[in-house]
């Protein structure tokens, strides 16, 4: 089924075009293309500020010209891991009422031990669970694209799922849970975060509490092997700190990623970009939390009701389920973002909210397993419960069948209104990219026609999408990623600063936008200018006769 759902909505979104909206999402397959097609190639060509899985997952598909220009390439793995996080969600939610499904047993009047019976509700609850999570609107979008979103939402889930297994007594799921979280720590940073937090309760769970029963002496007992416990810390901080090692090794500083000159907060000083909630966690935790809210319903008093009806799933499964804590680890998004954007420069804009506009609104989508999960399990307590029907009356009965489907209506009212507006996802990707899309349009036909062994002098980084809708092969140009990245501050003998100094002693063409830092390295040396083009929103671009 989502296999199903999965391909259906990229054909839809491939055949208008869609699936290359966002500019990460050209970003991400340029970076994976430029592995292999550029004059330097190599795996420093990944980069330091985004994570590597993604992009080493996408190369098998982006070697082939055609599913690189078109994006195809970068879509494969998320629609994988959208199928993926549908299942994990199933498995997750049926490892929380194991048991429950078997049936329940209690005691009759008399002391009689009642029939075990199977639980309906329980065994509907995964399906439930993995429906509401399949069916999201901005998740079906986002698994269309080259974005990291689904990916991470699958190891995330994956890591969650083998992680409540453990609690529950397999101590071989931990190692499983090991392995995705250091995959989700490779994906996205929010990986980090949710290793640490995860380490920190196995340790707790591993010293204070026994999840196996000695049956024989009738007894609580740990037996997690030690050697378990060590191969999962191992696992689960050998990915974050590859990446400090990689990063201290090639560019000289372990936190690159962090404060180097293409991190968020360089980003963020170079453009003067407005954060809201800088500096105010509280506003922070608010603005995500509205974000996620807008991901799963469009009217605010029917998002709302989703996001306390979520709350109250989680209470109430807490309150009745004391085994299902880990449940708790899906809601780590909400620190992390929190932090994240009071502290990180991250900024998330909303169109409610100040500054009335939308960008990173897609982060919300991390609190959509939680929303699937919690929903699915108040909706199983709500439900009545066979085996427990002669006690209930027939009034509580009606109403609380009642009450399930009204729970189940606000689901579907939510994702139908997302529907009806377009989700806001998508929306996000169109008002950031419209003036983008026609600059790279009408300079990818001015590139069509350049001589074919022409060599282009171009600053990739704003502008990526440019060379892949040309078809133009990233190895015809000279751009900044073409120099010796450990040679800290600069390298004088690289190709891209040699080619700034002198350009037509290395390229035949130049591709400029204002302020970039090729404009001002061709600025007043008197290139003759071929076209230039204006759109809205956007840098002025200049294509220079260079010889």
């Amino acid at each position: 089924m989502a296999t199903c759902i999965s391909v259906f909505s990229f054909l839809f979104y491939f055949r208008n075009d869609d699936v290359l909206l966002y500019g990460d999402a050209v970003a991400h397959i340029n970076i994976a293309r430029r592995v292999f097609d550029s004059k330097t190639p190599g795996l420093l060509q990944l980069g330091t500020v985004w994570l590597p899985l993604p992009h080493l997952l996408m190369m098998p598909f982006v070697i082939f010209d055609k599913l690189w220009r078109n994006g195809v390439g970068g879509s494969l793995p998320s629609m994988v891991s959208y199928v993926f996080g549908v299942i994990g969600i199933f498995r997750l939610t049926r490892a929380l009422t194991d048991g429950e499904r078997l049936g329940n047993d209690g005691q009759r009047s008399g002391g009689q031990q009642r029939e075990r019976m199977p639980d309906v509700a329980a065994n509907l609850a995964p399906w439930l669970a993995a429906g509401i999570y399949g069916a999201n609107p901005n998740l079906i979008y986002m698994q269309t694209t080259a974005m990291g979103e689904a990916m991470y939402l699958a190891f995330f889930i994956w890591a969650v799922a083998h992680f409540t297994e453990f609690v529950r007594g397999d101590s071989k799921a931990l190692t499983k849970c090991g392995i995705c979280l250091a995959a989700a720590s490779l994906t996205r940073y929010d990986g980090w975060f949710l290793a640490a937090a995860t380490v920190a309760i196995a340790m707790i769970v591993a010293v204070f509490f026994q999840p196996h029963i000695d049956h024989e002496k009738g007894k609580k007992k740990f037996s997690v092997p030690r050697g378990s416990v060590i191969r999962f810390l191992l696992i689960s901080a050998a990915a974050p700190s590859l990446w400090l090692a990689y990063n201290a090794a090639v560019y000289r500083n372990p936190f690159e990623f962090a404060n180097g000159s293409y991190s968020a907060k360089a980003i963020e000083k170079k453009t003067a970009t407005i954060n809201p909630a800088s500096g105010n966690l509280y506003a922070a935790g608010s603005y995500f939390l509205k974000s996620a809210e807008l991901n799963v319903a469009e009217p605010e008093w029917l998002s709302r009701l989703l996001l306390a009806l979520a709350v109250a799933g989680l209470i109430a499964t807490l309150r009745t389920r004391p085994k299902a804590w880990p449940l708790l680890l899906l809601w780590i998004p909400l620190p992390f973002y929190a932090l994240s954007v009071a502290y990180g420069a991250i900024p998330i804009f909303i169109p409610q909210w100040w500054p009335h506009s939308q960008y990173n609104v897609r982060y919300g989508l991390e609190l959509l397993p939680a929303f699937a999960v919690s929903l699915a399990l108040l909706l199983q307590l709500v439900f009545p419960i066979r085996g427990t029907n002669k006690e209930i009356s027939q009034d509580l009965r009606r109403l609380r069948t009642a009450a399930a489907f009204v729970i189940l209506g606000v689901v579907v009212g939510g994702y139908s209104s997302v529907w009806s507006a377009n989700p806001i996802c998508y929306r996000e990707a169109v008002t950031n990219m419209r003036g983008r899309i026609a600059l790279e349009n009408q300079l990818a036909n001015w590139l069509e026609v350049l001589p074919p062994n022409s060599t282009l002098l171009m600053y990739l980084g704003e502008h990526p999408g440019i060379v892949e809708r040309a078809d133009f092969s990233i190895s015809r140009t000279i751009n900044e990623g073409n120099h010796r990245v450990w040679k800290q501050p600069s390298d004088p003998e690289g190709l891209w600063e040699r080619a700034l100094d002198h350009p037509a002693a290395f390229a035949d063409y130049a591709l400029a936008f204002e302020g970039d830092p090729v404009f001002q390295a061709l600025a007043r040396r008197g290139f003759k200018e071929l076209v230039e083009i204006k759109t809205t929103g956007q840098s002025r671009a200049v294509l220079y006769e260079l010889r």
